[in-house]
């Protein structure tokens, strides 16, 4: 019940940020992941279904602020990469010294670790694709997006489809 308190004034204002155009991935596919995740969370989801979903979040932000700084034109060395990095280690390391998850290092060396850490990995690389073939898809329709909020449906939908294949693999 507690939970449900918390999350419904953050649903409120996250209804009443003004969207913008965004040339990257849009506000409403970032809000929408984000929801995704606390949803799996407050159900007791999977881990690996948890990190599904904050991998696409976390790439969608980073993506979205780099779009941001780009119409601001902020120009600096290693924009994209230290973005990118920035957020996934401000999201990783509070996790890791709440002993949430395991070494990063030694995941990265092994590859016999932690749930979540492998569905963040596979989160962030299943969302990009997703957003990618919207890309393909709109440029074999002449520059034109198939149906209304294409850009959002297909990273989203990509990662509900995996959410499922995750699903059945862990039970």
């Amino acid at each position: 019940m507690k939970k449900s308190i918390l999350f419904l004034p953050l649903a409120m204002v996250a209804a009443f940020i003004p969207a913008q155009k965004a040339l990257a991935v849009c506000p409403v596919c970032t809000v929408a992941v984000g929801a995704g995740i606390g949803f799996s969370r407050w159900l007791g989801i999977d881990d690996s279904i948890t990190g599904l979903w904050l991998g696409g979040f976390l790439l969608s932000v980073s993506l979205w602020t780099i779009d941001w700084l780009n119409r601001k034109n902020i120009r600096f060395f290693f924009k994209r990469i230290f973005v990118i990095t920035a957020y996934y280690a401000l999201a990783i390391v509070p996790l890791y010294f709440a002993r949430i998850i395991a070494d990063p290092i030694s995941f990265a060396c092994s590859c016999t670790g932690d749930k979540l850490l492998l569905g963040i990995i596979e989160g962030a690389a299943v969302f990009y694709f997703g957003s990618r073939l919207y890309e393909f898809l709109k440029e074999r329709n002449n520059g034109r997006a198939h149906f209304p909020y294409e850009k959002v449906a297909l990273p989203v939908a990509s990662l509900v489809i995996f959410t499922f294949i995750f699903y059945f693999l862990t039970k």
